[in-house]
């Protein structure tokens, strides 16, 4: 396919984005996408409907609350395309949620499911909410009118939610049981994620956690690093941030720092994880005063001279402020969009390879493809099939997207999207227009 690097240069390196902390999070995929879109020569039609979400749902969610108020809260739920299969996509609960986001997270769902080869299309899910000021109670009572509400958008065959930001397999199997109820049969299979008794699958926790460790692994093999030589910074201490640093730490690498939303926690020797894991169990799930290591800012761990560093926190971390003080060799996205456009530039000038997110996180779309063929079969894997599964996945996505990026001179989050628009667009102009 020809490449015109003139129009690749004018687009990431020539025109870089003004200086903002907090990018967009739709242009931002979008600016990636018209990269990929001019090195595939994509039809504008095409260009189009693949940038347009499919649908955009936006409800009123009532709840009583404990003290007998009634307040409304409000739910999204995006259906950005299904081309290659039903939707797929976490649902998060934050005060800070907005459609935006909610868009850009169901375009970026879409891109990853491509890239890994899972036969989902890409949607997300959030609500306008604080989970930390809520009781239990309503919480269940505002995931149940949510998930009443979406009767009509969610399915087996439709629409798939699963765990995200500040959302657990207690509120998945909240989910299954309103579907199920309205249904009148337990329907197992419209939401992953869930506890292991109710169809949950071995390692759809740790799933995401360990792809960004494979993946990573990858990085390593080809620019010749030494896990046991390596050392990482991890920001975001959460699941995907805990559980990756963990791994990573089971593989020899030697974890200098992680952070949480009270700052980050530095100790030259390594962390102790599993101490830091005890404790934020103790703590109401933070880090806030844990005495073993040196407190540090989130912006200082981000600058770590350190050979691995994952994001692994928000949107937009890595921005044209800090990038030319960023010095690990790789970068590892284990949170969606933390990296700015403007970013990415600065990052492949100064020598950094970044694997991105629709990548690096994408092992947990990947069980919860595993988890939704074992609902459908009724037949369950044991955990090491399904580690084994999620590995060789991963591995090969990686070694299709470094290879795809050499193929065209470009950086890994350029290639992944290439591969991944080529793989919708064509599924998209084999089955045609409906009109």
């Amino acid at each position: 396919m020809p490449f015109n690097r003139n129009v690749y240069e004018r687009a990431v390196y020539k025109e870089p984005a003004p200086i903002r902390d907090h990018e967009n999070p739709f242009e931002a995929m979008v600016k990636r996408f018209d990269v990929a879109a001019q090195i595939l020569e994509l039809d504008p039609g095409f260009y189009e409907y693949l940038t347009t979400p499919s649908r955009i749902h936006i409800t009123a969610i009532p709840v009583t609350l404990d003290d007998g108020r009634m307040k409304v809260f409000e739910g999204i739920r995006v259906i950005h395309n299904e081309i290659l299969g039903p939707s797929k996509g976490g649902i998060r609960y934050a005060p800070d949620v907005t459609v935006d986001e909610v868009k850009a997270l169901a375009a970026w769902m879409t891109w990853k499911c491509a890239v890994i080869g899972v036969p989902f299309g890409g949607a997300k899910g959030g609500v306008i909410c604080n989970p930390r000021e809520m009781s239990p109670g309503e919480l269940e009572r505002l995931t149940r009118r949510y998930t009443a509400n979406l009767l009509d958008v969610f399915g087996p065959d439709r629409d798939i939610p699963a765990p995200d930001m500040n959302t657990n397999d207690q509120i998945m199997a909240w989910i299954l049981d309103t579907y199920s109820m309205h249904a009148r049969r337990t329907a197992n299979a419209v939401v992953t994620g869930k506890p292991l008794i109710l169809g949950g699958s071995p390692g759809r926790r740790e799933a995401t956690g360990r792809g960004v460790m494979t993946v990573t692994l990858s990085a390593m093999e080809r620019l010749g690093l030494r896990p046991s030589e390596c050392t990482v910074a991890v920001q975001g201490f959460g699941n995907v941030g805990s559980i990756g640093a963990q791994l990573l730490a089971e593989q020899g690498c030697r974890i200098v720092a992680v952070s949480d939303v009270t700052g980050g926690y530095y100790n030259a020797n390594g962390l102790d994880l599993q101490a830091m894991m005890d404790y934020a169990a103790q703590n109401n799930r933070l880090l806030e005063g844990y005495p073993n290591a040196d407190p540090i800012s989130n912006d200082e761990l981000l600058t770590l001279d350190v050979d691995v560093l994952v994001p692994a926190a928000k949107e937009d971390q890595i921005t044209q402020s800090n990038a030319p003080d960023i010095k690990a060799k790789i970068v590892a996205e284990g949170a969606n969009g933390p990296t700015t456009p403007a970013a990415d530039a600065i990052l492949r000038e100064n020598g950094s390879l970044v694997i991105p997110d629709i990548l690096a996180n994408a092992g947990g779309v990947t069980v919860s493809y595993f988890e939704w063929v074992q609902n459908r079969q009724g037949y369950y894997w044991s955990l090491d099939r399904v580690n084994r599964r999620l590995d060789r996945m991963m591995r090969a996505a990686f070694d299709n997207v470094y290879d795809a990026a050499a193929q065209y001179d470009v950086t890994l989050r350029i290639g992944a999207y290439v591969l991944a628009i080529d793989k919708v667009a064509s599924a998209l102009r084999i089955r045609g227009i409906y009109a």
